[in-house]
């Protein structure tokens, strides 16, 4: 099954020479300053790179933090902190609020912003993958493990650095851990999905298909709380996307949870499960128009055109139509009165 996901931009950032005449002194601190300088830009370069895989990005990231950590802990392996972490001032801009820049002289800034940017990948790599039509076992599990790769490092960062950070950052940026926290639960919500389409190619019992939909409905309201009290210009599309996959789900959850009613004979609470999930799924066709209408960041596309809410479409309606068939002939308790 293909999938489709919202993606808002990457992070862009200031070129950063790492040039300290009279501080790093000696062939050795050069050394590190040019690697540094270098391994940061490799890094950057990456993020655009359509040949970029994972393995390459684990590499590059890996590459730079490791040098970064010298500006951030100290060498001696103490609970103090480098005395060279407030020595480069470093800007990015937000995913939200576009080229409006935010700046900090403090190396754990640059940790977040750039660890927050390999997460973003990571979700666009799983993304482009999961997009391509006739998507083999592989690469769903690749889909998968890079979403929960995303949201460990969202969970990372706000858990363990956000509250590092000696400037606090402003209501909608990217580094307030409410905004971190809707990162993490849509990267769950979309791991989920590609769980759902795996369990619906191998057949499994539509009562797990069911309560596995309701559950990712119920992320995708969740993080689309959590943006609540946004300023709707810079969050209106994300949230739109939020709501009508939370819409798309609930649809889901009922049109299987009809599937397991009717092969219990109870073909009146059937349907009315896959009349509930009609009602969802003309929802989410609103919201997908309106989607493709709102202004914001995030990509220009119509929802409602991908095979992945088509298909939805149709398992509803021809569910429905079974069940009324069938509630037309089988007698049984449940059925309902003409």
């Amino acid at each position: 099954m293909t999938h489709w996901f919202h993606r808002n931009p990457l992070k862009a950032t200031a070129p950063v020479s790492f040039n300290y005449y009279g501080v790093a002194a000696g062939p050795p601190a050069s050394k590190i300053c040019n690697d540094l300088r270098s391994s940061r830009t490799r890094l950057l370069e990456l993020f655009t790179d359509l040949s970029c895989n994972p393995e390459m990005m684990k590499n590059a990231a890996d590459s730079y933090f490791s040098l970064l950590q010298g500006f951030i802990n100290s060498l001696d392996e103490s609970t103090q902190e480098s005395k060279l972490r407030y020595i480069q001032n470093f800007k990015w801009t937000d995913t939200l609020q576009g080229q409006v820049p935010s700046a900090q002289q403090d190396a754990v800034f640059e940790l977040i912003s750039m660890a927050f940017n390999v997460a973003l990948w990571y979700t666009k790599y799983a993304s482009r993958l999961a997009g391509k039509e006739n998507i083999t076992e592989d690469e769903a599990k690749e889909v998968h493990r890079s979403l929960k790769i995303a949201a460990g490092i969202f969970k990372h960062l706000k858990e363990s650095h956000l509250p590092k950070l000696i400037t606090p950052a402003e209501k909608g940026r990217d580094l307030e851990a409410r905004l971190m926290e809707a990162y993490i639960v849509q990267c769950q919500a979309e791991a989920q999905e590609v769980t759902i389409a795996r369990a619906i190619e191998l057949k499994h019992a539509p009562g797990l298909i069911a309560a596995l939909a309701y559950e990712t409905a119920n992320f995708y309201q969740k993080a689309d709380h959590t943006l609540s009290s946004l300023e709707p210009a810079y969050s209106a599309k994300w949230r739109k996307y939020l709501h009508l996959k939370m819409c798309f789900y609930t649809a889901y959850a009922y049109c299987y949870h009809g599937q397991t009613l009717l092969a219990g004979d109870k073909c009146g609470e059937a349907i009315r499960s896959l009349q509930e999930a009609e009602k969802f799924y003309a929802k989410a066709e609103t919201l997908c128009k309106e989607y493709g209408e709102t202004k914001g960041p995030g990509p220009t596309v119509k929802p409602s055109g991908h095979l992945f809410f088509r298909k939805l479409g149709n398992l509803v309606k021809n569910t429905l139509e079974k069940c009324q068939r069938e509630n037309g002939f089988i007698p049984n308790p449940n059925r309902r009165k003409k």
